[in-house]
């Protein structure tokens, strides 16, 4: 006999659920279920997170919401509750500010079904490798883009920002062990381009890789952008798969 205090204790509310499954056998094929498909739907999450496709994103936390609510986990269903209504907006910066409160809760949620079925847990949850020796820095007058892509690599890198080309210019002096640099070019002050005749006239390409992000995919402006030295060009509207290409490019380049 498993012991329903083990859900009642951390906050299932396993009254509600009994209203629609009317007993426990149900109730526990219903949630041996949950356990057998939720690590592809966390993976479906992850990769609809990436690429920013936010309609099917919002598909799959509206599943995962009427299932934890039909489970009595209440909270989690409120945290996929706002998961769903934020990205039916297409609120990506709401997702990734609370992406990882999410799968947190999830993750808590999914211990506590495997204490109830007497099951130990084997899963392998992917546990954040932050190397805080590497720097990058980010450099774009729009805050929410600086702390998107701060977001995307927050487990990999020391995130430095940088609103225009004068503060990027700063932040290369400060910082002499970057590790690379997302250099947005229509800024303010300094632009982009202003900030790339440094690094040539300075040699700093060789020292420090630069990827461009811009709002601007006209074929002139890449050609202009690849007469320096540059690791690549990602153009905006960008999603997270975009930038880890180019990062990855901008490691490889070490």
């Amino acid at each position: 006999m498993r012991d329903v205090k083990i859900l009642t204790d951390n906050g299932v509310n396993l009254t509600k659920s009994l209203e629609l499954f009317g007993d426990m056998e149900t109730y526990d094929a219903t949630i041996e279920d949950f356990l057998d498909t939720i690590d592809k739907k966390i993976k479906e999450l992850k990769t609809y997170k990436e690429v920013a496709d936010m309609n099917n994103y919002s598909i799959v936390v509206h599943s995962l919401k009427s299932d934890s609510r039909y489970l009595g986990f209440d909270h989690l269903a409120d945290l996929f509750f706002d998961h769903e209504t934020k990205s039916k907006e297409g609120n990506i910066v709401y997702v990734y500010d609370h992406f990882d409160e999410l799968m947190d809760e999830l993750n808590k949620a999914i211990d506590i079904i495997y204490k109830y079925l007497g099951k130990e847990n084997n899963r392998k949850v992917e546990e954040p490798t932050v190397s805080s020796d590497k720097k990058i820095l980010i450099v774009d007058d729009s805050n929410i883009i600086r702390n998107l892509i701060g977001k995307i690599f927050k487990d990999e890198f020391e995130v430095i920002g940088a609103a225009d080309g004068a503060e990027a210019i700063s932040a290369v002096a400060n910082y002499e062990d970057l590790y690379g640099m997302l250099l947005d070019l229509n800024m303010p002050n300094v632009n982009g381009f202003e900030v790339l005749r440094y690094f040539r006239d300075h040699n700093l390409f060789t020292k420090i890789p630069v990827v461009i992000i811009t709002g601007d995919d006209s074929k002139e402006t890449a050609q202009h952008a690849f007469e320096y030295s540059i690791v690549d060009v990602v153009t905006k509207p960008f999603n997270e798969r975009d930038i880890k290409r180019a990062v990855t490019s901008m490691i490889n380049f070490h």
